[in-house]
Protein backbone atom coordinates (compact mmCIF):
# COMPACT_ATOMS: atom_id res chain seq x y z
CA UNK A 1 0.00 0.00 0.00
CA UNK A 2 2.64 2.57 0.88
CA UNK A 3 4.75 1.61 -2.65
CA UNK A 4 1.22 2.09 -4.25
CA UNK A 5 0.77 5.77 -2.45
CA UNK A 6 4.10 6.90 -3.62
CA UNK A 7 3.89 6.48 -7.25
CA UNK A 8 0.58 7.99 -7.00
CA UNK A 9 1.94 11.81 -6.86
CA UNK A 10 4.75 10.55 -9.50
CA UNK A 11 1.54 9.21 -11.60
CA UNK A 12 -0.34 12.58 -11.45
CA UNK A 13 3.26 14.83 -12.56
CA UNK A 14 3.06 12.20 -15.86
CA UNK A 15 -0.19 12.73 -16.54
CA UNK A 16 0.27 16.75 -16.29
CA UNK A 17 3.11 16.77 -18.09
CA UNK A 18 1.35 14.60 -21.03
CA UNK A 19 -1.71 16.95 -21.07
CA UNK A 20 0.66 19.95 -21.45
CA UNK A 21 2.43 18.34 -24.11
CA UNK A 22 -0.88 17.72 -25.59
CA UNK A 23 -2.41 21.37 -25.16
CA UNK A 24 0.95 22.50 -26.36
CA UNK A 25 1.10 20.23 -29.91
CA UNK A 26 -2.46 21.50 -30.62
CA UNK A 27 -1.35 24.82 -29.72
CA UNK A 28 0.77 24.52 -32.38
CA UNK A 29 -1.11 22.84 -35.25
CA UNK A 30 -3.34 25.58 -34.53
CA UNK A 31 -0.84 28.09 -35.71
CA UNK A 32 0.67 26.53 -38.29
CA UNK A 33 -2.65 26.01 -40.25
CA UNK A 34 -3.42 29.78 -39.70
CA UNK A 35 -0.02 31.10 -40.65
CA UNK A 36 -1.15 31.84 -44.09
CA UNK A 37 -3.68 34.65 -42.25
CA UNK A 38 -0.94 36.04 -40.24
CA UNK A 39 1.73 36.57 -43.04
CA UNK A 40 -1.17 38.32 -45.29
CA UNK A 41 -1.29 40.58 -41.56
CA UNK A 42 2.00 41.25 -41.50
CA UNK A 43 2.61 41.99 -45.73
CA UNK A 44 -0.54 44.29 -45.18
CA UNK A 45 1.53 46.25 -42.12
CA UNK A 46 4.84 45.96 -44.33
CA UNK A 47 3.34 47.62 -47.19
CA UNK A 48 1.56 50.37 -44.77
CA UNK A 49 5.00 51.08 -43.72
CA UNK A 50 4.17 53.66 -40.83
CA UNK A 51 6.27 55.72 -38.93
CA UNK A 52 6.22 56.41 -35.50
CA UNK A 53 2.31 57.53 -33.92
CA UNK A 54 0.95 57.87 -37.69
CA UNK A 55 0.59 53.89 -37.70
CA UNK A 56 -3.20 54.20 -38.23
CA UNK A 57 -4.04 51.63 -41.02
CA UNK A 58 -1.28 49.31 -38.86
CA UNK A 59 -3.12 49.69 -35.73
CA UNK A 60 -6.66 49.30 -37.03
CA UNK A 61 -5.82 46.00 -38.45
CA UNK A 62 -4.26 44.91 -35.83
CA UNK A 63 -7.33 45.87 -33.32
CA UNK A 64 -9.69 44.35 -36.09
CA UNK A 65 -7.92 41.06 -35.82
CA UNK A 66 -8.50 40.91 -32.31
CA UNK A 67 -11.95 42.20 -31.47
CA UNK A 68 -12.98 39.79 -34.29
CA UNK A 69 -11.15 37.27 -32.27
CA UNK A 70 -13.33 38.24 -28.95
CA UNK A 71 -11.35 40.70 -27.01
CA UNK A 72 -12.23 43.27 -25.30
CA UNK A 73 -10.33 46.55 -26.63
CA UNK A 74 -9.42 49.75 -25.14
CA UNK A 75 -8.42 52.30 -27.86
CA UNK A 76 -6.35 55.24 -27.75
CA UNK A 77 -5.00 54.29 -24.37
CA UNK A 78 -2.33 56.44 -22.76
CA UNK A 79 -3.03 59.51 -25.06
CA UNK A 80 -1.82 57.87 -27.89
CA UNK A 81 -4.56 57.50 -30.62
CA UNK A 82 -2.81 54.09 -31.96
CA UNK A 83 -1.72 52.56 -28.71
CA UNK A 84 -4.32 50.19 -27.35
CA UNK A 85 -5.10 47.39 -24.85
CA UNK A 86 -7.17 44.24 -25.80
CA UNK A 87 -7.97 42.17 -22.74
CA UNK A 88 -9.54 38.72 -22.48
CA UNK A 89 -10.32 36.67 -19.72
CA UNK A 90 -10.61 37.86 -15.67
CA UNK A 91 -8.72 37.40 -12.60
CA UNK A 92 -5.04 36.24 -11.83
CA UNK A 93 -2.30 35.88 -13.10
CA UNK A 94 -2.37 38.67 -15.32
CA UNK A 95 -0.02 38.00 -18.41
CA UNK A 96 0.96 40.40 -21.12
CA UNK A 97 2.40 40.23 -24.71
CA UNK A 98 3.70 42.90 -26.58
CA UNK A 99 3.15 44.32 -29.70
CA UNK A 100 4.75 46.75 -32.11
CA UNK A 101 4.27 47.81 -35.46
CA UNK A 102 5.80 51.18 -36.66
CA UNK A 103 8.20 51.22 -39.37
CA UNK A 104 11.84 53.65 -40.02
CA UNK A 105 11.96 56.66 -42.43
CA UNK A 106 14.43 56.42 -45.43
CA UNK A 107 14.08 52.87 -45.83
CA UNK A 108 12.06 51.63 -48.82
CA UNK A 109 12.60 48.76 -49.85
CA UNK A 110 11.07 45.60 -52.42
CA UNK A 111 11.44 41.95 -51.51
CA UNK A 112 14.74 41.63 -53.85
CA UNK A 113 18.36 40.66 -52.46
CA UNK A 114 19.31 43.24 -54.35
CA UNK A 115 18.90 47.61 -53.59
CA UNK A 116 15.79 47.88 -54.65
CA UNK A 117 13.72 50.95 -53.87
CA UNK A 118 9.75 51.05 -54.12
CA UNK A 119 8.79 54.16 -55.59
CA UNK A 120 6.29 56.24 -53.92
CA UNK A 121 7.83 55.05 -50.67
CA UNK A 122 9.66 56.57 -48.25
CA UNK A 123 9.57 54.17 -45.10
CA UNK A 124 10.34 50.71 -44.77
CA UNK A 125 9.90 48.04 -41.73
CA UNK A 126 13.97 47.38 -41.35
CA UNK A 127 13.63 46.32 -37.86
CA UNK A 128 10.58 43.88 -38.53
CA UNK A 129 8.01 45.24 -36.32
CA UNK A 130 5.12 44.21 -38.95
CA UNK A 131 5.81 40.64 -37.95
CA UNK A 132 6.67 41.67 -34.17
CA UNK A 133 2.53 42.76 -34.04
CA UNK A 134 1.63 39.96 -36.28
CA UNK A 135 3.02 37.09 -34.24
CA UNK A 136 2.26 38.44 -30.79
CA UNK A 137 -1.95 38.99 -32.08
CA UNK A 138 -1.20 35.24 -33.66
CA UNK A 139 0.08 34.07 -30.14
CA UNK A 140 -2.45 35.95 -28.40
CA UNK A 141 -5.44 34.95 -29.93
CA UNK A 142 -4.39 30.61 -29.83
CA UNK A 143 -3.96 31.51 -26.11
CA UNK A 144 -7.64 32.92 -25.72
CA UNK A 145 -8.81 29.75 -27.51
CA UNK A 146 -6.94 27.66 -25.34
CA UNK A 147 -8.41 29.79 -22.28
CA UNK A 148 -11.95 29.70 -23.75
CA UNK A 149 -11.57 25.62 -24.44
CA UNK A 150 -9.81 24.74 -20.94
CA UNK A 151 -11.74 27.20 -18.92
CA UNK A 152 -8.54 28.51 -17.57
CA UNK A 153 -8.90 31.38 -14.92
CA UNK A 154 -6.29 34.37 -15.92
CA UNK A 155 -6.30 37.62 -17.75
CA UNK A 156 -4.34 37.54 -21.06
CA UNK A 157 -3.36 41.05 -22.37
CA UNK A 158 -2.58 41.81 -25.39
CA UNK A 159 -0.54 45.68 -25.52
CA UNK A 160 -0.70 47.40 -28.94
CA UNK A 161 2.34 49.82 -28.34
CA UNK A 162 3.36 52.26 -30.94
CA UNK A 163 6.41 54.56 -31.78
CA UNK A 164 9.09 52.08 -30.09
CA UNK A 165 11.65 53.76 -32.78
CA UNK A 166 12.53 56.98 -30.80
CA UNK A 167 9.29 57.63 -30.07
CA UNK A 168 9.05 55.84 -26.43
CA UNK A 169 5.43 54.30 -26.77
CA UNK A 170 5.54 52.19 -24.04
CA UNK A 171 7.12 54.76 -21.43
CA UNK A 172 3.68 56.88 -21.31
CA UNK A 173 2.06 52.99 -21.32
CA UNK A 174 4.07 52.52 -17.64
CA UNK A 175 3.83 56.09 -16.63
CA UNK A 176 -0.45 55.89 -17.05
CA UNK A 177 -0.53 52.50 -14.98
CA UNK A 178 -1.20 50.26 -17.84
CA UNK A 179 1.28 48.24 -16.86
CA UNK A 180 0.65 48.28 -12.47
CA UNK A 181 -1.49 45.22 -12.21
CA UNK A 182 0.60 42.83 -14.94
CA UNK A 183 2.11 39.60 -13.36
CA UNK A 184 4.53 38.92 -16.36
CA UNK A 185 5.12 40.33 -19.51
CA UNK A 186 6.58 38.47 -22.73
CA UNK A 187 7.71 40.05 -26.33
CA UNK A 188 10.06 38.96 -28.93
CA UNK A 189 12.24 41.11 -31.85
CA UNK A 190 12.98 39.92 -35.19
CA UNK A 191 16.73 39.11 -35.61
CA UNK A 192 19.04 37.10 -37.57
CA UNK A 193 19.62 34.33 -35.27
CA UNK A 194 16.77 31.98 -32.60
CA UNK A 195 17.95 33.36 -28.88
CA UNK A 196 15.91 33.95 -25.95
CA UNK A 197 18.73 34.66 -23.73
CA UNK A 198 17.89 37.90 -21.02
CA UNK A 199 19.86 40.67 -21.71
CA UNK A 200 20.20 44.04 -21.04
CA UNK A 201 20.44 47.27 -24.02
CA UNK A 202 21.37 50.86 -23.65
CA UNK A 203 19.31 53.36 -21.40
CA UNK A 204 18.90 56.33 -23.94
CA UNK A 205 17.29 59.85 -23.45
CA UNK A 206 17.03 61.71 -26.80
CA UNK A 207 16.30 65.55 -27.62
CA UNK A 208 15.93 68.06 -30.21
CA UNK A 209 17.72 71.27 -29.90
CA UNK A 210 16.67 74.38 -31.72
CA UNK A 211 18.59 77.42 -32.44
CA UNK A 212 16.59 80.83 -33.02
CA UNK A 213 19.14 83.52 -35.03
CA UNK A 214 18.52 86.52 -37.20
CA UNK A 215 17.55 86.03 -41.19
CA UNK A 216 20.21 88.21 -43.76
CA UNK A 217 21.40 88.59 -46.79
CA UNK A 218 24.87 86.54 -46.33
CA UNK A 219 26.48 88.25 -48.52
CA UNK A 220 25.06 92.09 -48.40
CA UNK A 221 24.66 92.53 -45.20
CA UNK A 222 26.35 88.94 -42.79
CA UNK A 223 26.98 91.19 -39.93
CA UNK A 224 23.42 91.91 -39.52
CA UNK A 225 22.62 88.15 -39.23
CA UNK A 226 22.87 85.78 -36.59
CA UNK A 227 23.17 82.38 -38.00
CA UNK A 228 21.58 79.51 -36.04
CA UNK A 229 23.22 76.75 -38.13
CA UNK A 230 26.18 78.21 -36.63
CA UNK A 231 25.18 77.33 -32.85
CA UNK A 232 24.33 73.79 -34.32
CA UNK A 233 27.75 73.28 -35.35
CA UNK A 234 29.77 74.72 -32.68
CA UNK A 235 27.40 72.39 -30.54
CA UNK A 236 28.07 69.42 -32.50
CA UNK A 237 32.20 70.64 -31.99
CA UNK A 238 32.00 70.64 -28.46
CA UNK A 239 29.92 67.38 -28.15
CA UNK A 240 32.46 65.85 -30.36
CA UNK A 241 35.25 67.06 -27.49
CA UNK A 242 33.29 65.00 -24.92
CA UNK A 243 33.69 61.95 -26.50
CA UNK A 244 37.09 62.11 -25.00
CA UNK A 245 35.86 62.54 -21.39
CA UNK A 246 33.21 60.14 -21.17
CA UNK A 247 33.02 56.41 -20.17
CA UNK A 248 33.80 53.83 -23.06
CA UNK A 249 30.30 52.28 -23.10
CA UNK A 250 28.53 55.55 -24.11
CA UNK A 251 27.26 56.25 -27.62
CA UNK A 252 26.24 59.84 -28.40
CA UNK A 253 25.15 60.36 -31.94
CA UNK A 254 23.01 63.17 -33.79
CA UNK A 255 21.61 64.27 -37.35
CA UNK A 256 21.36 67.74 -38.10
CA UNK A 257 17.20 68.22 -39.12
CA UNK A 258 17.34 71.59 -40.29
CA UNK A 259 20.73 73.83 -41.40
CA UNK A 260 18.66 76.57 -43.57
CA UNK A 261 17.32 77.04 -46.70
CA UNK A 262 19.77 78.97 -49.02
CA UNK A 263 23.18 79.25 -48.86
CA UNK A 264 22.93 83.07 -49.61
CA UNK A 265 20.60 83.51 -46.58
CA UNK A 266 22.07 83.40 -43.09
CA UNK A 267 19.79 80.85 -41.16
CA UNK A 268 17.46 81.96 -39.07
CA UNK A 269 16.58 78.58 -37.98
CA UNK A 270 18.51 75.16 -37.28
CA UNK A 271 17.44 72.12 -35.46
CA UNK A 272 19.63 68.80 -34.49
CA UNK A 273 18.59 65.93 -32.97
CA UNK A 274 20.81 64.11 -30.29
CA UNK A 275 20.64 60.06 -28.78
CA UNK A 276 22.62 59.94 -25.95
CA UNK A 277 23.35 56.20 -24.57
CA UNK A 278 25.13 54.09 -21.73
CA UNK A 279 24.05 50.79 -19.89
CA UNK A 280 23.15 53.10 -16.64
CA UNK A 281 20.38 55.37 -16.98
CA UNK A 282 21.85 57.43 -14.12
CA UNK A 283 24.80 58.24 -16.52
CA UNK A 284 22.37 58.85 -19.16
CA UNK A 285 21.04 61.52 -17.11
CA UNK A 286 23.95 63.20 -15.85
CA UNK A 287 25.47 62.91 -19.78
CA UNK A 288 22.51 64.31 -21.31
CA UNK A 289 23.05 67.66 -18.81
CA UNK A 290 26.36 67.97 -20.11
CA UNK A 291 25.08 68.08 -23.86
CA UNK A 292 22.31 70.93 -22.91
CA UNK A 293 25.56 72.87 -21.41
CA UNK A 294 26.91 72.59 -24.63
CA UNK A 295 24.22 73.73 -26.03
CA UNK A 296 23.52 76.53 -24.40
CA UNK A 297 27.70 77.58 -24.79
CA UNK A 298 26.93 77.17 -28.59
CA UNK A 299 24.26 79.57 -28.75
CA UNK A 300 25.85 82.15 -26.13
CA UNK A 301 28.86 82.10 -28.13
CA UNK A 302 26.99 82.66 -31.46
CA UNK A 303 24.32 85.25 -30.40
CA UNK A 304 21.40 82.50 -30.90
CA UNK A 305 18.99 81.81 -29.09
CA UNK A 306 18.22 78.01 -28.01
CA UNK A 307 15.33 75.63 -27.16
CA UNK A 308 15.44 71.86 -26.78
CA UNK A 309 12.61 69.12 -26.28
CA UNK A 310 13.28 65.72 -24.81
CA UNK A 311 11.32 63.63 -27.50
CA UNK A 312 12.01 60.16 -25.41
CA UNK A 313 13.82 58.45 -22.40
CA UNK A 314 14.07 55.23 -21.83
CA UNK A 315 15.42 52.40 -19.38
CA UNK A 316 17.99 49.73 -20.16
CA UNK A 317 16.72 46.10 -20.05
CA UNK A 318 16.17 44.30 -16.77
CA UNK A 319 16.88 41.08 -17.24
CA UNK A 320 14.98 38.23 -16.06
CA UNK A 321 16.63 34.82 -15.74
CA UNK A 322 13.54 33.14 -14.40
CA UNK A 323 11.00 34.45 -17.28
CA UNK A 324 13.32 33.94 -19.90
CA UNK A 325 14.24 30.21 -19.16
CA UNK A 326 10.39 29.32 -19.36
CA UNK A 327 11.00 31.18 -23.19
CA UNK A 328 14.00 29.29 -24.16
CA UNK A 329 12.64 25.86 -23.00
CA UNK A 330 9.58 26.48 -25.83
CA UNK A 331 12.34 28.03 -28.21
CA UNK A 332 13.86 24.79 -28.17
CA UNK A 333 10.56 22.94 -28.19
CA UNK A 334 9.64 25.10 -31.62
CA UNK A 335 13.32 24.92 -33.73
CA UNK A 336 14.43 27.17 -35.91
CA UNK A 337 13.95 28.66 -39.48
CA UNK A 338 14.94 25.82 -42.17
CA UNK A 339 14.52 27.57 -46.08
CA UNK A 340 13.67 25.81 -49.04
CA UNK A 341 15.31 26.27 -52.21
CA UNK A 342 13.70 29.66 -53.27
CA UNK A 343 14.50 31.28 -50.15
CA UNK A 344 18.14 29.78 -50.17
CA UNK A 345 18.55 31.16 -53.38
CA UNK A 346 18.09 34.52 -52.24
CA UNK A 347 19.59 34.07 -48.84
CA UNK A 348 23.03 33.56 -50.94
CA UNK A 349 22.34 36.52 -53.09
CA UNK A 350 21.61 38.89 -49.88
CA UNK A 351 24.51 37.61 -48.32
CA UNK A 352 26.67 39.14 -51.44
CA UNK A 353 25.75 42.39 -49.91
CA UNK A 354 27.08 41.86 -46.62
CA UNK A 355 30.89 41.59 -46.30
CA UNK A 356 32.49 38.38 -44.40
CA UNK A 357 32.11 39.10 -41.00
CA UNK A 358 28.83 36.84 -41.02
CA UNK A 359 26.68 34.00 -39.39
CA UNK A 360 26.72 30.38 -41.30
CA UNK A 361 23.10 30.40 -43.21
CA UNK A 362 22.49 27.17 -41.35
CA UNK A 363 22.20 29.19 -37.71
CA UNK A 364 18.61 30.31 -38.85
CA UNK A 365 17.77 26.49 -37.88
CA UNK A 366 19.56 26.89 -34.77
CA UNK A 367 19.03 27.88 -31.20
CA UNK A 368 21.73 30.04 -29.38
CA UNK A 369 22.95 29.25 -26.27
CA UNK A 370 21.51 30.60 -23.19
CA UNK A 371 23.27 33.19 -21.40
CA UNK A 372 23.11 36.87 -20.02
CA UNK A 373 23.96 39.07 -23.19
CA UNK A 374 23.96 42.80 -23.36
CA UNK A 375 22.91 44.55 -26.43
CA UNK A 376 24.34 47.56 -28.27
CA UNK A 377 20.31 49.25 -28.66
CA UNK A 378 17.63 50.57 -26.89
CA UNK A 379 14.29 49.69 -26.60
CA UNK A 380 10.92 51.04 -24.53
CA UNK A 381 10.33 47.72 -22.88
CA UNK A 382 13.29 48.78 -20.98
CA UNK A 383 10.61 50.75 -18.80
CA UNK A 384 8.30 47.54 -18.27
CA UNK A 385 10.87 45.08 -17.16
CA UNK A 386 11.78 47.42 -14.30
CA UNK A 387 8.12 47.12 -13.32
CA UNK A 388 7.04 43.66 -14.28
CA UNK A 389 8.99 40.56 -14.92
CA UNK A 390 9.73 40.42 -18.45
CA UNK A 391 11.33 38.22 -20.73
CA UNK A 392 12.14 38.48 -24.67
CA UNK A 393 13.38 36.59 -27.24
CA UNK A 394 14.47 36.81 -31.28
CA UNK A 395 13.55 34.68 -34.14
CA UNK A 396 15.69 34.03 -37.53
CA UNK A 397 13.42 36.71 -39.49
CA UNK A 398 16.41 37.76 -41.70
CA UNK A 399 19.22 36.12 -43.50
CA UNK A 400 22.15 34.90 -41.06
CA UNK A 401 24.24 38.53 -41.18
CA UNK A 402 21.46 40.76 -42.09
CA UNK A 403 21.89 43.52 -39.78
CA UNK A 404 18.36 45.58 -38.17
CA UNK A 405 17.65 49.42 -39.58
CA UNK A 406 18.81 47.98 -43.21
CA UNK A 407 17.64 47.60 -46.69
CA UNK A 408 18.15 44.32 -46.60
CA UNK A 409 16.22 43.27 -43.43
CA UNK A 410 13.19 45.24 -45.36
CA UNK A 411 13.61 42.69 -48.11
CA UNK A 412 13.65 39.77 -45.71
CA UNK A 413 10.89 40.56 -43.69
CA UNK A 414 8.57 41.41 -46.69
CA UNK A 415 9.09 37.30 -48.04
CA UNK A 416 8.53 34.31 -46.94
CA UNK A 417 11.69 33.76 -45.02
CA UNK A 418 10.62 36.94 -42.74
CA UNK A 419 7.01 34.91 -42.23
CA UNK A 420 8.74 31.53 -41.52
CA UNK A 421 10.95 33.33 -38.32
CA UNK A 422 7.83 35.47 -37.21
CA UNK A 423 5.72 31.63 -36.60
CA UNK A 424 8.44 30.46 -34.95
CA UNK A 425 8.23 33.48 -32.76
CA UNK A 426 4.32 32.99 -32.46
CA UNK A 427 4.38 29.45 -31.22
CA UNK A 428 7.41 30.69 -28.53
CA UNK A 429 5.23 33.18 -26.79
CA UNK A 430 1.94 31.00 -27.33
CA UNK A 431 3.81 28.06 -25.31
CA UNK A 432 5.31 30.02 -23.07
CA UNK A 433 2.00 32.23 -21.79
CA UNK A 434 0.75 28.47 -21.96
CA UNK A 435 3.12 28.03 -18.89
CA UNK A 436 2.38 31.40 -17.37
CA UNK A 437 -1.35 30.40 -17.49
CA UNK A 438 -1.46 26.62 -16.38
CA UNK A 439 0.82 26.70 -13.36
CA UNK A 440 1.00 30.33 -12.76
CA UNK A 441 2.63 29.33 -9.20
CA UNK A 442 5.70 27.78 -10.43
CA UNK A 443 7.57 30.78 -12.03
CA UNK A 444 5.96 33.91 -11.59
CA UNK A 445 6.54 34.34 -7.82
CA UNK A 446 10.42 33.41 -8.65
CA UNK A 447 10.24 35.89 -11.52
CA UNK A 448 8.86 38.87 -9.22
CA UNK A 449 11.42 38.40 -6.92
CA UNK A 450 14.50 38.20 -9.16
CA UNK A 451 13.11 41.98 -10.40
CA UNK A 452 12.91 43.00 -6.79
CA UNK A 453 16.66 41.98 -6.00
CA UNK A 454 17.73 43.20 -9.07
CA UNK A 455 15.94 46.58 -8.49
CA UNK A 456 16.45 47.16 -5.07
CA UNK A 457 14.12 47.69 -2.66
CA UNK A 458 14.28 51.65 -2.68
CA UNK A 459 13.18 51.64 -6.45
CA UNK A 460 10.56 53.82 -7.35
CA UNK A 461 9.44 54.42 -11.58
CA UNK A 462 10.02 57.39 -12.85
CA UNK A 463 10.27 57.78 -16.60
CA UNK A 464 13.53 59.36 -17.92
CA UNK A 465 11.23 61.75 -20.17
CA UNK A 466 9.50 63.67 -17.39
CA UNK A 467 5.59 65.14 -17.82
CA UNK A 468 5.89 65.47 -21.40
CA UNK A 469 3.26 64.29 -23.50
CA UNK A 470 3.72 62.13 -25.94
CA UNK A 471 5.26 63.79 -29.27
CA UNK A 472 3.01 62.49 -31.75
CA UNK A 473 4.84 64.70 -34.49
CA UNK A 474 7.83 63.75 -33.57
CA UNK A 475 8.50 62.01 -37.34
CA UNK A 476 7.83 65.28 -38.93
Amino acid sequence: MKKVCLLLPTIFLITLSLQAQKAKEKLMKQLDKQAGTYAKIAKQIWQHAELGYQETQSSHLLQQTLTEAGFDMEEGVAEIPTAFVASYGSGKPVIGILAEFDALPGLSQDTMPQRAEIEGKKSGHACGHHLFGSASVAAAIAIKDWLKRSGTSGTLRLYGTPAEEGGAGKVYMVRDGLFDDVDAVLHWHPGDRNDASPGSSLSNKSAKFRFYGKSAHAAGAPERGRSALDAVEAMNYMVNLMREHVKQETRIHYVITRGGDAPNIVPEFAEVYYYIRHPDRAEVMSLFDRVVKAAEGAALGTGVRLEYEVIHGLYNLMPNEALSRVVYKNLQTVGGVSYDNRETTFANEIRTTLGTDILPLASSEQIQTFAIKSGGGSTDVGDISWVVPTAGMRAATWVPGVPAHSWQAVACGGMSIGMKGMMVAAKTLALSVYDLFSDPGAVIPKAKLELERRTGDEFEYEALLGDRKPPLDYRN
